[in-house]
């Protein structure tokens, strides 16, 4: 007696099923897929499992289910001998309970190709029609279409029978998968995803023409209606489909008569795959015995002579063409795996992050190893390890001078990141660098957000923090006549950079974006320093010394001011602006709350956060972002949180605004 599912079984089963529906609605007829295969694999393999349990289920279930419904937009027709999908397997064991079952072990493997089926009709080897897969029972008319692909003959050659349904996998090769979308961009067309969605949206044209320029190729692989056949296996099939003029994957295909050879198989095609130059994403095998394959027949939509030994979908071997270096905003120097292009989960990889140079290390990389490439999360590519070392790679050297500008490449004690020092010219830190720069803690320039920064800089009109200051008089006229400006809004910005050009020493330090230097830091430097002149010459011991200066910000305040191209920079700079070194901060080293610890929380009624703590370091107070046990004072507004509850349990004197002000006063 079958077992009855409950409620919750009933329900997920016909989630799955809709979702499954979905799914090839966008797949078969959108050729726009909206999962990865892993996903929709997952998906139909708990829904087969349900059927399995359930008997009842399978009816109309996962189990009968092949492609998806027609398009309207085509004429359609049915097959004459239903056009079924073959039964995925996963793993080791899932191949083992299928050929085991099996009386005859000889087994013919096939490349599975990663394309979009099709069905061609020959009549006295005459094409007379071509069918999508369709739903298995019905296809769409694609007669026009397969006309215009090379590899599908027009008339079949040599002794064919009187009708003959050959069925094979329409795709396109990488290389012309690559040069279709850098023709797409260039001409703003539709970029597709992978080289199966470009085979796809390609063959099912309304406009064969379209069809005829994009470079599609295709294998035959199996037959439908026959009117007769003189061919007694698979082997002996392909050797007939190459007679007639057709192309077959019998270069990669392979005998195997036990689970020892197909894994072999299986391990050797996964290391080539790389060097296969179409997708494919397992490995199809099959009853090499044709009078067995028709005696053992089919389930509801898959042959039992026949599965398909899918790869992981998220994981593939692929070779190492060279390690690039990428330099982003902040100066640090980021290798990037460049690949030969394999189809992870559904997407052409072609990079993948290495992070770092210890990464590299660490991994043992060679440029031509072939190596594991996986997708994390299905998101990110990574590279897992090396597959294979190539006897003629080559290690990678990383480079010690920036890949941009030429400027040196450090690394300080203790850190991963090498960096480009040169900050202020490096044409990869520019962008972040002037945002930085004319931020309201910098130079405070209105009118010059990233936008317009993006503008000037893409126009040549600003390369460096200097040429912000002659901005207006090379091209303010220019600026009048640009989309978005006017002769009052580059008023406004000359203004804005004008009043700019007298700066203090400490927002100056902070603008130019010494790394590891904020806000704070920028104010201790002024206060020891003074004068800048004194801190670009100052040596690595003499920071040292400097309360709230670490070793690793030492190092860097060194470096940064050590480079050749940075110092051109500043010197540039220093021609258009006047730093005031008003505060000679002797009234801030001896004011009344010097080095007096200090954290602000909650909201104040008359000052804003940055007006605070502007005020107590004007006396002398280091204000900080933590409660401790070194806490000297904590200024609590409106609605303090943890950190006033937390210098209450450590006996640490509370202010109140009113107390903050009283001390202002007497200060």
């Amino acid at each position: 007696m079958s077992k009855t599912p409950d409620l919750i079984i009933l329900a997920e089963h016909a989630d799955l099923l809709k979702k499954l529906t979905e799914w090839d609605i966008a797949y078969h007829q959108n050729d726009a897929p909206v999962v990865d295969d892993a996903t929709y694999d997952a998906a139909k393999k708990r829904a087969l499992e349900i059927e399995t349990e359930y008997p009842e289920l399978a009816k109309n279930g996962a189990s009968t289910h092949v492609g998806a419904a027609v398009s309207e937009k085509f004429k359609s027709y049915p097959h004459s001998v239903p056009m079924l999908s073959i039964s995925d397997v996963f793993n080791e064991n899932e191949v083992a309970d299928w050929f085991n079952k099996l009386a005859d072990k000889d087994i013919f493997i096939e490349l599975k190709v990663d394309g979009v089926s099709y069905a061609a009709r020959y009549e006295k080897g005459r094409l007379v029609r071509g069918l999508t897969r369709g739903s298995g029972v019905a296809g769409e008319d694609i007669t026009a279409n397969l006309l215009t692909i090379p590899d599908i003959p027009k008339q079949l050659n040599g002794d064919f029978p009187d009708i003959i349904e050959v069925r094979g996998e329409v795709y396109m090769l990488r290389t012309d998968f690559l040069t279709l979308n850098a023709e797409a961009e260039k001409t703003g067309d539709k970029v597709f995803a992978n080289p199966r969605n470009a085979a796809a949206g390609s063959l099912r044209q309304l406009n064969p023409e379209i069809t005829a320029t994009r470079r599609l190729s295709a294998f035959a692989y199996t037959y439908g209606e026959l009117s007769a056949r003189n061919w007694a296996t698979q082997s002996e099939y392909f050797e007939k489909l190459e007679s007639w003029g057709f192309k077959t994957t019998s270069r990669w295909a392979k005998h195997a008569r036990n689970m020892v050879e197909i894994q072999s198989v299986y391990n050797d095609v996964m290391k080539q795959r790389p060097d296969i130059p179409f997708d494919i994403d397992g490995l199809v095998l099959k009853v090499n015995n044709v009078d067995l394959q028709e005696k053992m027949g089919a389930r509801a939509n898959s042959p039992r002579w026949e599965v398909a030994y899918k790869f992981p979908a998220a994981r593939a071997i692929t070779t190492l063409r060279d390690i690039t270096v990428q330099v982003g905003r902040t100066g640090v120097l980021t290798p990037v795996a460049e690949l030969e292009p394999i189809n992870i989960g559904g997407v052409l990889v072609s990079r993948a992050t290495l992070h770092n140079a210890d990464e590299i290390a660490r991994l043992g990389l060679n440029i031509g190893d072939k190596i594991i490439v996986q997708r994390a999360g299905d998101v990110i590519p990574q590279v897992v390890e090396v597959a294979e070392r190539m006897s003629d790679s080559v290690p990678f050297v990383f480079p010690d001078k920036c890949p941009v500008c030429g400027g040196n490449v450090v690394q300080e004690a203790g850190q991963v990141a090498r960096r480009c020092v040169n900050t202020l010219g490096c044409p990869a830190q520019r962008i972040g660098e002037l945002e930085h720069f004319v931020s309201r803690k910098g130079f405070d320039i209105d009118g010059l957000g990233t936008k317009q920064l993006e503008l000037f800089i893409s126009r040549g009109w600003i390369n460096n923090p200097a040429d912000i200051f002659t901005l207006i008089s090379k091209h303010g006229e220019e600026i009048k006549r640009l989309e978005g400006f006017g002769e009052k809004s580059v008023s406004n910005l000359n203004a804005s950079i004008e009043k700019a050009r007298d700066i203090d020493l400490h927002r100056f330090l902070y603008a130019i974006g010494i790394p590891e230097v904020g806000e704070v830091t920028a104010k201790i430097l002024a206060r020891s320093f003074v004068k800048l002149s004194d801190l670009r010459s100052a040596p690595l011991w003499k920071l040292k010394q400097i309360d709230g200066i670490g070793e690793v910000m030492a190092d860097e305040i060194v470096s940064f001011f050590a480079d050749a191209h940075n110092n051109e920079i500043l010197d540039e700079l220093l021609d258009q602006v006047n730093i005031t070194e008003k505060e000679t901060v002797q009234s801030i080293a001896d004011g009344p709350l010097s080095g007096k610890k200090i954290v602000l929380t909650g909201t104040l009624s008359k000052y804003t956060r940055d007006e605070a703590k502007e005020i107590l370091e004007r006396l002398g107070a280091r204000v900080q972002g933590s409660v401790s046990a070194k806490t000297d004072i904590v200024l609590a507004g409106a609605e303090a949180g943890s950190k006033l509850t937390k210098a209450e349990q450590l006996g640490i004197t509370i202010w109140s605004e009113e107390d903050f002000e009283n001390h202002i006063k007497t200060a």
